[in-house]
């Protein structure tokens, strides 16, 4: 029923699929945390409405993307991109806001203008922890991608676990099942060795 050659192609089908929407919710996330922790008109534009869209689960809104944007490519990379814009977005935003106000000030009695001292002094403060919810978020973009993967997929793990399941073959479903196991372990190592080797210091000191 199946060959080496479909299961080889299914991987590359769900890992675009899972990068694909974990760049535009990290592209959300960062962009639309930062804004709120600097800027207080933004926050009240965007943090309640992100605050309260948060808690809803993803898994709920599946019903309402499939009114919205069909049953196709689209529908499932956005369901991506919404579960892992949040991870990143918390992070960055309380980061931001978390930042010594003593750091800014010395910045400012060096002369350095407001975009310096967001991009030398706010942001690289704040990444260590921006850093844990992009290693969150792409954990939670392959969950999303199980998700998504069993509205219609016509490529992916998901298609092999849809098939499998309406031959009944059980081999088939673990098979799929250890793949995303797999792809799983592999995404928390390597944001791990990122961490590690970004943040020498954070390390020298546990």
């Amino acid at each position: 029923m199946w060959k080496n050659e479909d299961v080889q192609s299914a991987i590359p089908a769900s890992l675009a699929r899972a990068g694909t929407g974990l760049f535009f919710g990290l592209v959300i996330g960062l962009v639309l945390g930062i804004a709120n922790g600097l800027f207080k008109i933004s926050e009240q534009l965007f943090d309640s409405s992100m605050q309260i869209v948060r808690i809803i689960p993803f898994i709920a809104v599946i019903p309402l993307f499939v009114v919205w944007f069909g049953i196709g490519e689209e529908m499932k990379i956005i369901l991506i991109a919404l579960a892992c814009s949040f991870p990143v977005y918390i992070n960055t935003y309380t980061a931001v806001k978390l930042v010594d106000n003593k750091l800014v000030e010395v910045g400012e009695t060096f002369g350095l203008s407001y975009i310096s001292i967001i991009f030398q002094i706010i942001i690289p403060s704040a990444f260590p922890t921006i850093l844990i919810g992009i290693r969150y978020a792409m954990s939670t973009s392959l969950l999303a991608l199980v998700v998504a993967e069993q509205v219609n997929s016509k490529s992916g793990i998901g298609n092999i676990i849809y098939i499998a399941s309406n031959a009944l073959r059980i081999d088939l479903i673990m098979v799929g099942i250890i793949i995303y196991a797999v792809l799983g372990i592999i995404v928390d190592i390597t944001m791990r060795l990122v961490e590690f080797y970004s943040m020498p210091w954070l390390n020298r000191s546990k």
